[in-house]
């Protein structure tokens, strides 16, 4: 079951984030993955500004997605998923949750690391384009991807 996500699912979702973000850290190299040192006010914060959606199994959150619309962009942010349930389809129904969730937005944006190579073939599957790289350091290149809803035939 996927719903909205309420203050009180902050915790819930920062230890979520960074059980999913251990392994993108390690696989850069880098222990400071913004996803693994946010705060839980930050997420709080988030939770009551975006749409932050809540993937359930029983009482369990197994995925969360932040969407933040600016015009009619929606960037979407810290798709995670429990590491025992990626693979499942947990994350391809968040996103699809997502972009039903937000009809106004024309377009999609979200950025992934160029190693992950798991992301990037979900996005893609599910009409993500990518639209630039980003450079941010010796061992770290941003792939940013759109995805638009009218050209897309998965949502």
């Amino acid at each position: 079951m996927i719903e909205r996500a309420v203050a009180a699912d902050a915790g819930e979702i920062l230890t979520l984030q960074r059980a999913a973000y251990v392994s993108e850290a390690q696989l850069y190299g880098d222990p400071f993955v913004p996803p693994l040192v946010e705060s839980l006010e930050q997420i709080r914060k988030v939770v009551e500004d975006a749409v932050v959606l809540k993937a359930l199994d029983g009482a369990r959150i197994v995925g969360a997605v932040r969407g933040r619309v600016s015009g009619t962009t929606c960037r979407v942010g810290r798709l995670v998923v429990a590491p025992d349930r990626q693979g499942q389809g947990v994350g391809t129904a968040l996103l699809t949750a997502l972009h039903e969730q937000l009809p106004e937005a024309t377009a999609f944006d979200l950025f992934t690391g160029h190693l992950s190579g798991g992301n990037l073939r979900l996005y893609r599957r599910l009409g993500y384009r990518e639209t630039r790289r980003e450079r941010m350091d010796d061992h770290l290149t941003l792939v940013h991807l759109r995805m638009n809803p009218a050209e897309s035939p998965t949502v």
